[in-house]
């Protein structure tokens, strides 16, 4: 009786603390979800980024493969056309899947984005690693939907939370990346019943990633002025030119994308095409600076006053790639764009150069993404706490004037950034 007695107790003690603490069993739960996918998202992040520092060394020392470009476009468009087309929306049925849950994605999604992506990087092309990381990292975790038996609801968090993973263990930013997959799939607001799913996710997989020796690059900005009226001034004038940057390059890149679309039919071809124009292009300026990632020019834009186009030609580079329907992210090359853009805006812009050049990295991502607070934290992140009012005031600025584009066309409007866009609301980007 007595060990019965004690049981009993033990059982109501339990039933006790967890009604005076009813969020400890979502805890445990999400917890235990985050350990598992997190860890597999963070090996996953990994062998892709060692995969891609060993791809982009051997490219640099057997030239001659830009000259394949064409024919490594042509196999991943056939790849997509036959094998890949409920697959091939990317990012954006991510983000569907987040809007309106269907299907289980599937899991080919994770070998076809990182096929796609060690070819375009191999052979010549300018794109870069979020892309893929997102999409490995999603097409990973949903399966794991079914055997934990989620809801719909919990399975937008799981999305979400994966998102948070792969971005966050793929640059390094475990904090940007769980508040990235917050914001990244409605604009203007956030799930906070996922926050805490996110977080874990993300600083999980990023542990993994580190375990697994996978490295990333360090940023050193310099000095940073004073909180002062004048350079206030010039980190706004500096975040406005972010802004328009990035509007622009979220526009050009679907206007292109429907060129090829419009004038080549034979999905294909699209790439060929894509990838001869690089190709040729890299021959006639005899450099491989605007092609693969770009980390020594981003590197160098924080110390070395480089010329004031190299953000425009690295635009134009990336925008081709892909347009015509290259696999990758956009998200590195847009880093090398803001960095570059922050570099030219040293010469008539007196703050100093690092400063600038990191200021561009993250502002010219938060205008093409809508994500400025996630950008706030990125740089905070990869720069220090020092540069985090400059850092925010460019994000935020950069964040208005990119008005209603992006390169997620699936994101939702779930609060405009004015009231001029009060009609808006609810409506995706690609119904604008």
């Amino acid at each position: 009786m007595s060990n019965k007695n004690q049981s009993l107790r033990i059982s109501l003690r339990i039933r006790l603390f967890f009604r005076q603490f009813p969020a400890t069993p979502y805890l445990i739960k999400w917890l235990f979800i985050s350990l598992v996918t997190g860890t597999c998202i963070g090996i996953a992040s990994a062998v892709f980024l060692l995969s891609l520092d060993w791809v982009t060394h051997f490219r640099e020392t057997h030239l001659w493969l830009i000259a394949l470009l064409p024919v490594g476009g042509f196999g991943i468009g056939w790849l997509y056309m036959h094998y890949g087309k409920n697959i091939e929306a990317g990012n954006n049925l991510l983000i569907d899947t987040i809007h309106q849950p269907q299907g289980i994605i599937p899991l080919r999604m994770a070998p076809f984005i990182y096929l796609g992506t060690m070819v375009t990087h191999l052979l010549g092309g300018s794109a870069g690693r979020e892309g893929t990381a997102l999409q490995m990292a999603g097409a990973i975790a949903d399966q794991f939907s079914k055997p934990f038996r989620l809801k719909e609801s919990e399975r937008r968090i799981l999305i979400i939370s994966a998102i948070a993973a792969g971005f966050g263990s793929v640059f390094g930013t475990p904090l940007a990346g769980a508040v990235f997959g917050l914001e990244f799939f409605r604009i203007g607001k956030i799930r906070y019943d996922a926050l805490l799913p996110a977080f874990l996710s993300a600083i999980i997989a990023d542990l993994v990633t580190r375990l697994c020796g996978a490295h990333h690059t360090v940023y050193a900005i310099g000095q940073v002025p004073v909180i002062a009226a004048m350079p206030v001034i010039y980190a706004i004038a500096a975040g406005v030119a972010a802004g328009l940057c990035a509007a622009t390059f979220s526009r050009t890149i679907h206007f292109v994308n429907n060129i090829f679309k419009t004038f080549i039919s034979y999905a294909p071809l699209r790439p060929l095409a894509g990838g001869a124009i690089v190709a040729l292009a890299i021959w006639l300026m005899g450099t491989t600076k605007y092609i693969g990632l770009g980390i020594p020019i981003i590197a160098e834009a924080f110390h070395a006053q480089l010329p004031p186009y190299d953000f425009a030609l690295k635009m134009i580079f990336t925008i081709v790639t892909l347009a015509a329907g290259f696999k990758g992210g956009e998200v590195t090359p847009l880093f090398f764009i803001g960095a570059t853009l922050g570099n030219a805006l040293s010469y008539f812009i007196p703050l100093p150069m690092g400063l600038l050049a990191g200021m561009g990295f993250v502002a010219v991502f938060a205008g093409a993404t809508n994500t400025p607070l996630a950008c706030m934290l990125m740089g905070i992140e990869l720069f220090g706490a020092e540069c985090g009012i400059y850092v925010a005031i460019a994000c935020v600025v950069a964040y208005l004037f990119s008005g209603n584009t992006t390169i997620y066309r699936k994101q939702m409007i779930g609060e405009p950034k004015h009231s001029k866009f009060a009609n808006y609301k609810g409506k995706r980007i690609s119904e604008l």
